[in-house]
């Protein structure tokens, strides 16, 4: 059992989700997101995902593609995540990375997962990679027992649904809808679909993400699955206020709104 395995078991023996929040390190610049990283733990985020810009973020909307782009012109790296992770450790929260797998590649598969787990990371999720293009980075992870998050989705096949519950460790991200990331009017009916698929192919852990971004569906979701996923919704806090200090605030006053979410959803 990994940290995020025994985090998720402990908040699954309370009778609630968790609450997992994205950020993407270094908007609107390296302090400031990983303030905002510690608030949403102070806040109520159990696991946070933390992100390093990527300059081809396909699977991402335009709110975070907005913001890992102005990181990067920045001189954000990889190497500011791990700071990030560190900080979300010491906050108390699961710190995980979800990274598309170029920049992974580019530092060195192994170089990546020794430094995470030095980092204090338990996880990392990539989105762009599936189990069978994803060997080399497996064999690495499991090596320094990093757990490795993959994706399903509406569309994914039952043979394929069985491959990713079989590589992943921690748990499966579900996304309920095709299509980038970021806010929708509803979650949909395919999550709670996705969510039952997954764990019929052996899936322990399911977390729903993509379009989550009030306390509503932080309750929906949180009634059949373990965690719910909010990022866009985050991040556009960030990017609309007119300081640092307001944007970590407000985002603090929505995390504990998401957080009640997750708490509410199973009474």
């Amino acid at each position: 059992m990994s940290a995020l395995s025994d985090r998720l078991d402990a908040i699954n023996a309370e009778g609630r989700a968790a609450l997992v929040c994205y950020l993407p390190v270094g908007f609107p610049d390296v302090d400031t997101s990983i303030r905002a990283m510690v608030a949403m733990v102070e806040a109520g985020a159990d696991v946070v995902e933390i992100g390093p810009p990527y300059s081809d973020p396909v699977l991402d909307g335009p709110v975070i593609q907005l913001a890992v782009a102005q990181a990067l012109e920045r001189g954000v790296r990889l190497k500011d995540a791990f700071a990030a992770v560190r900080a979300v450790r010491e906050a108390g929260g699961e710190p995980v990375v979800m990274s598309y797998f170029n920049p992974m590649l580019q530092y060195g598969l192994d170089r990546f997962a020794a430094d995470m787990v030095a980092a204090g990371g338990s996880g990392v999720i990539t989105p762009d990679l599936t189990p069978d293009a994803g060997e080399d980075w497996i064999a690495a992870a499991r090596a320094v027992d990093l757990d490795t998050i993959f994706l399903v989705a509406p569309s994914t096949t039952t043979e394929r649904m069985h491959l990713t519950a079989a590589a992943s460790r921690g748990f499966v991200y579900a996304t309920p809808l095709m299509g980038v990331t970021g806010e929708r009017a509803a979650v949909g009916d395919a999550a709670e679909r996705v969510v039952s698929e997954a764990r019929e192919a052996g899936a322990p852990k399911v977390c729903v993400g993509v379009g989550v971004s009030t306390r509503e569906h932080a309750a929906e979701i949180g009634r059949y699955a373990d965690g719910v996923i909010v990022g866009t919704a985050l991040v556009r806090i960030l990017a609309e206020a007119d300081t640092p200090d307001e944007g970590i605030e407000t985002l603090r006053e929505r995390v504990a709104q998401l957080a009640a979410g997750v708490r509410e959803a199973r009474q």
